[in-house]
């Protein structure tokens, strides 16, 4: 009974197959046909509307096929079949809690359909699925919906932004964050939002702006999606970026492959799908590279909504947030002060009752701290908690873990703010770089080396090192007042002018001229200002030169102080002091020089984006290339600062000896096994797919199939020996290629 069930229904689907293929094929021979089946799926729409709730199998089975037939062929009778779109709107907004899951999932796929044969718009469709995606108690109902709007909305703007569809779309999930606060509704609006933003689909404030409203919600659910989406969602976006580039295809490869194996039709469509691969990434290479803007840049007032988030979730005794939530919130809320220098001078005293070893997760808590810190926050807001900081976690009872992280923290919020650190307590922190444990040690000597370069007076002289104490005499090195801001200057310049000084230099030693010239008129003016000098010395030696005085004339000769070996090391000093003075003057003048009076060709350009790419990576691999101005304080500007920054030391000293092999391969090829380098190279060889050669194949061969050479060999006689060496001498001399003889 049940195989001529299967039987019957597999007849039906074949038989509307074929139907469906022939409407399409010649839709006016097949009308009337058409009219036949279409009067058919009224009277069974019409029974099947009078009890949703009691249909049986089998009409539920006929519906589904007649659903299917119409969905398939209404775009080739727009005008008989002009109210079947809003007939399976109405039946799914109305019945989808009753609907049977195969028929409800087939007028969801069916609207899809119409869709794409544009018999209906995205704004129908959506406007349609969206209510349902929002109230449908079906989890698979759910899941479905999500993903056919999500490809919608990415069909819709895969040519070109749709920006009507977008705004319609964020209009209405903003007003489903905004309508009711309360509500769990809203993580659908940040699924959306968060999986259009990282195929950057949305790329504008608008999407930014709906993200915000859910921070502010008062569902926890809610607030971490919306915080979650600001802290990881574009480096989300820049990984899935990285993940879609694919491959470089290498046709020779393929093309090699296609000429030994078997011509076959597999085998010339994927010749042509790798090179329709390779065409779209050098379209790819050549379009212009989008502007993506990080969502924390889109934001429209990010002072009022850093104060929003610390009023709602973190300074309000009511608010119910979980410890891990509110350290999320707090993470943002420092970020955006930290990145757009804002000023929330409450939120300092705010973390003072945080700032303990026996408070939980009390690193994120200091690195929280050192994010929100920058040069415009009050040196006095800062004091106290870097005091409270150094009574806390710094002293010869605490743990090296505490001591350590106590330290780090200091150094991030210093390097932030330099004029947060008091002498007599810099003195006292620096002393720890003496300590026996190597994470306290790096951490106190981390801070030396942060205030040898941003305030190297408030340290003792012996402290200051060689730099610094020469920077000091001469002027060069200047604690930054609070408030006062750098000269804005062009990144990289100053590699631009050395290029440009080192090639002058090159140029003239080729022609032969001295290196020090700036050009061939300035040789000429450095000529005639030295011949005027030579005649004004003359002159100035005839009228009246060094008078020798005796020693008989009554006077005693002064006796020469003798120099100590202080006067020769301040001596010393001084004459470092000048040079670097000099040279310093020198490097200012010759960037001033080029910054002004030189247009920038974009030979130029590419130049200097040429040297900044290898400043950046030499400074990578160690270089000892001086460190920018900035250097400190952008350090996190980009990624923020997280935990395992303070804890560093103390978490690399806890690894276990695999974790610590696995960081030290970390970034290296992977090798499966010790193999020789002859293994590793024929294995890469058959894995690119290339043959091996004649010899390789005979030591390959069954000893079976070699016996036969292996006997005619000793038969031979001294006459076809002979003739078998020559031919092999013969073959040598012309470098292995055979003859036509042989």
């Amino acid at each position: 009974m049940v195989k001529r069930k299967v039987a019957a229904l597999e007849k039906i689907d074949a038989d509307f197959a074929s139907l469906q293929y022939k409407i399409r094929r010649d839709p006016k021979s097949y009308k009337d046909e058409f009219l036949k089946q279409w009067e058919q799926y009224e009277a069974q729409r019409e029974i099947f509307l009078s009890s949703p709730n009691n249909a049986n199998a089998d009409s539920i089975e006929s519906f589904h096929n007649m659903v299917d037939l119409i969905a398939h062929i209404a775009d080739c009778y727009p005008e008989e079949t002009q109210s079947f779109p809003e007939d399976l709107q109405n039946i799914l907004t109305q019945h989808h809690t009753i609907l049977h899951p195969e028929l409800r999932d087939k007028i969801v796929g069916s609207l899809l359909l119409l869709r794409r044969k544009d018999v209906i718009d995205s704004t129908a469709v959506l406007t349609t699925l969206f209510p349902i995606l929002v109230s449908s108690p079906s989890k698979s109902l759910r899941a479905l919906l999500f993903g056919k709007i999500l490809s919608d909305l990415r069909n819709s703007n895969s040519k070109a932004a749709n920006h009507p569809l977008n705004r319609t779309v964020q209009t209405v999930l903003y007003n489903l964050v905004t309508a009711d606060r309360a509500s769990s509704r809203a993580i659908w609006a940040i699924k959306i939002t968060r999986e259009l933003w990282k195929r950057q689909i949305w790329t504008d404030a608008k999407p930014v702006d709906v993200m915000k409203e859910t921070c502010l919600s008062d569902n926890e659910k809610v607030v971490i999606g919306g915080v979650r989406f600001f802290l990881g969602g574009d480096k989300e976006r820049e990984e899935l970026e990285d993940e879609s580039s694919d491959e470089e295809v290498d046709l020779s490869k393929i093309k090699h492959q296609a000429s030994i194996n078997k011509k076959s039709k597999k085998q010339k469509n994927t010749y042509a799908k790798a090179l329709d691969k390779v065409k779209r990434q050098q379209a790819k290479k050549n379009k212009p590279h989008p502007l993506n803007f990080s969502a924390l840049h889109l934001l429209h007032d990010p002072q009022g909504f850093a104060e929003q988030l610390y009023s709602k979730h973190l300074a309000n005794t009511k608010a119910k947030l979980a410890l891990e939530s509110k350290l999320l919130v707090l993470q943002l809320v420092t970020r955006l002060i930290g990145l757009h220098k804002l000023t929330v001078v409450q939120l300092y005293s705010w973390f003072i009752k945080y700032l303990t070893p026996r408070q939980q997760s009390v690193t994120s808590f200091l690195a929280s701290l050192a994010q929100g810190t920058h040069n415009l926050v009050p040196p006095d807001v800062l004091e106290p908690l870097i005091q409270k900081i150094a009574n806390e976690f710094i002293s010869e009872a605490s743990a090296a873990e505490v001591a350590a992280a106590g330290l780090n923290a200091i150094r991030e919020i210093c390097a932030r703010q330099p004029l947060a650190m008091t002498d007599s307590l810099l003195q006292d922190l620096v002393q720890y770089r003496k300590s026996k444990d190597k994470g306290v040690m790096m951490a106190a000597k981390g801070l030396l080396s942060l205030y040898r370069e941003v305030g190297a007076e408030m340290l003792k002289k012996r402290d200051r090192g060689k730099q610094a104490t020469i920077g000091l005499n001469t002027g060069i090195m200047k604690q930054r007042k609070y408030g006062e801001e750098e000269v804005g200057e062009i990144e990289g310049l100053d590699l631009l002018a050395k290029w440009k000084d080192e090639q002058r230099r090159r140029k003239r030693a080729e022609l032969g001229l001295p290196e020090d010239g700036s050009s061939d008129e300035d040789d000429e003016n450095n000529e005639a200002d030295s011949d005027e000098w030579e005649v004004a010395s003359d002159d100035s030696s005839d009228s009246g030169g060094w008078i020798d005085v005796s020693e008989d004339e009554g006077e005693a000769p002064t006796l020469k102080k003798q120099k100590t070996d202080d006067d020769d090391e301040k001596e010393v000093d001084s004459e470092a002091a000048a040079a670097k003075k000099a040279e310093a003057e020198a490097e200012l003048e010759r960037i001033s020089k080029l910054a002004t009076t030189t247009i920038l060709t974009p030979a130029d350009l590419a130049k200097l984006q040429e040297l900044r790419t290898a400043a950046a990576v030499d400074k990578v691999m160690g270089g000892n290339r001086k460190k920018s101005k900035h250097a400190e304080e952008d350090r996190h500007i980009d990624d923020g600062l997280t935990a395992e920054n303070i804890e560093a030391p103390a978490r690399l000293r806890k690894l276990t000896k695999e974790e610590r092999v696995e960081l030290a391969r970390e970034g290296k090829p992977n090798r499966e096994e010790h193999k020789s380098t002859q293994a590793i190279r024929k294995a890469q060889k058959e894995a690119s797919g290339k043959s091996t050669s004649n010899r390789e194949k005979a030591r390959k061969k069954n000893i079976f199939m070699t016996m036969g050479k292996a006997k005619s060999k000793h038969k031979r006689s001294l006459v076809e020996t002979q003739k078998v060496l020559r031919r092999h001498v013969d073959r040598a001399s012309r470098g292995g290629r055979r003859s036509n003889g042989t």
